[in-house]
């Protein structure tokens, strides 16, 4: 019997398993998917915005030096003729430029490796991934969906084709059209689509017709990143996308034609998927020792690739609260901390997604909108606030502490011995930090059988703080001023960890 099941071998899937793996579990992946290679995420469309919450954790687990494409694509939305005005990011496709930014609100983040924000593509991400699961003893099995389930109070049995499996605990990882969450009996609640989008790999017979880069017309928008690849809104409700015809060439030129406002001849069509912007959210994210994470558990408009970051978060928190569960090191009562921290963050997403689906609509009332948020994204506030939400800066939990630290990422602070805190957490343990040389603080440390490292170092820049918790996600659940003050550690730490007696 495996410790977990999970479905789906995405980026979600398998940055979990790698979680739960350096945490001792024994885990095995199920994918439908005989082959890890879509074409579709070998194409340009493929290229992700990885957030600061997603950078950070591939930075902690030691896997950032692993990433390459940003190396080479240091920024896919500059422009030659943009100068020193870099496009960093977009909102509804309006950019947001490297110099409006002021990061010096951001009070807790201190210079270091890691940037706010980062490209990288699907398939570097799994390659990377399962690099590391299976070098943690993953087993992955390709080909191999799951297409049914029953749980029971000790574990879950899971059906994946003519075999039958064992496991305490069954994760759906498995995208939008989840099997563990339609057996599951979840709740998928939201809105409807608006329009059906369209991503494209094509020969153009007359690609100049096509305006470089996003272009709004009255029927939708198109956007040409180089000629032949393509992406379209067309604001049908999402019919065609529901209606699960295939994409036939003849189909796809009546749109493109009818969208751009063009007469442009596709050739020959390569690939072609589509996409909608509705948007759902599972009401409860367990179901006794059915979880769910990723696209599973939320979709929306990929609008902006909120989604990936949204999922890998979901695998941050929920891997080491699994991980105590399973190991001892917490009770199951833990895990409902994975829904409390997770769900609202799926909400705010979701809504941002809606609401730039409302300023890119066809309409007079959309586009006066969109003007005005154009205006407010030039200027220095609105750049800092939209790079802020598009980064994940402003992103935290309410632990419902006194100190405005925690809930939030921890800094990564360099401390005087050559090392910086996030090189401490590459295993996945919890962090004491002492800034001073607190006994008391070493010896609550050594009550947590190991799952609590102290590390008592000075920091160069240590943000007025004198001792902080730092959980193995990098949140931070207790912090204060006062090397000597221990008021509410003993209660934070039993929190989120099991004393060893």
């Amino acid at each position: 019997m495996k410790d977990v099941i999970i479905s789906g071998a995405g980026p979600v899937g398998l940055f979990l398993a790698c979680e739960l793996a350096l945490a001792n579990c024994s885990v095995l992946i199920l994918e439908k998917s005989e082959d890890p290679r879509s074409p579709l995420k070998q194409l340009p469309f493929g290229i992700r915005g990885l957030s600061a919450p997603t950078i950070e954790a591939l930075y902690r687990r030691g896997m950032l030096d692993e990433l390459q494409i940003h190396k080479r694509l240091k920024n896919p939305h500059q422009n030659a003729k943009q100068g020193p005005r870099r496009q960093v990011g977009h909102f509804a496709g309006i950019p947001f430029h490297e110099g409006d930014i002021d990061t010096s609100g951001w009070t807790y983040r201190l210079p270091g490796p890691t940037a706010p924000s980062l490209i990288s593509e699907m398939a570097e991400l799994e390659t990377i991934f399962t690099r590391r699961a299976e070098a943690l003893g993953v087993e992955i099995r390709r080909g191999c969906p799951i297409t049914g389930f029953d749980q029971a109070a000790n574990g879950v049995t899971v059906r994946a084709g003519d075999q039958t499996l064992q496991s305490m605990w069954l994760v759906g990882c498995d995208g939008s059209r989840s099997i563990v969450r339609k057996s599951g009996g979840f709740e998928f609640a939201g809105t409807e689509p608006e329009f059906t989008g369209y991503t494209v790999q094509a020969d153009i017979l007359d690609p100049e017709k096509l305006k470089p880069g996003r272009v709004v017309t009255s029927s939708g928008m198109y956007m040409q990143s180089q000629p032949g690849y393509i992406i379209i809104q067309d604001f049908d409700n999402g019919e065609f996308h529901d209606a699960g015809q295939p994409i036939t060439l003849e189909h796809l030129q009546a749109v493109l034609r009818r969208v751009s406002e063009t007469d442009v001849t596709i050739n020959t069509l390569h690939i072609a998927t589509t996409w909608t912007d509705r948007a759902r959210q599972a009401t409860a994210y367990r179901n006794g020792r059915v979880l769910l994470a990723g696209d599973a558990a939320h979709i929306h408009a990929p609008l902006g690739g909120q989604g990936l970051n949204l999922g890998l978060g979901d695998a941050m928190n929920l891997g080491w609260k699994l991980a105590a569960a399973i190991q001892g090191h917490a009770p199951e009562s833990l895990l409902d901390s994975y829904y409390t921290e997770r769900y609202p963050i799926g909400v705010q997403v979701l809504d941002w997604s809606r609401a730039q689906v409302a300023i890119m609509r066809p309409d007079p009332d959309a586009r006066a909108l969109n003007a005005i948020v154009r205006d407010l994204m030039n200027t220095r506030d609105g750049a800092t606030y939209f790079a802020g939400r598009v980064w994940g800066i402003f992103t935290h939990y309410d632990l419902g502490g006194g100190h405005p630290l925690e809930g939030r990422s921890v800094p990564d602070f360099e401390l005087e011995d050559g090392t910086r805190i996030g090189e401490h957490m590459h295993d996945g343990l919890g962090i004491l930090l002492d800034f001073g040389a607190n006994n008391p603080l070493k010896a609550l440390a050594g009550e947590y059988g190991g799952q609590i490292r102290y590390v008592s170092c000075r920091a160069k820049d240590q943000l007025g703080l004198g001792a902080t918790l730092i959980r193995p996600d990098g949140i931070i659940a207790w912090a204060t001023g006062d090397d000597q003050e221990t008021n509410g550690l003993k209660e934070a730490a039993g929190q989120w960890f099991v004393r060893r007696d």
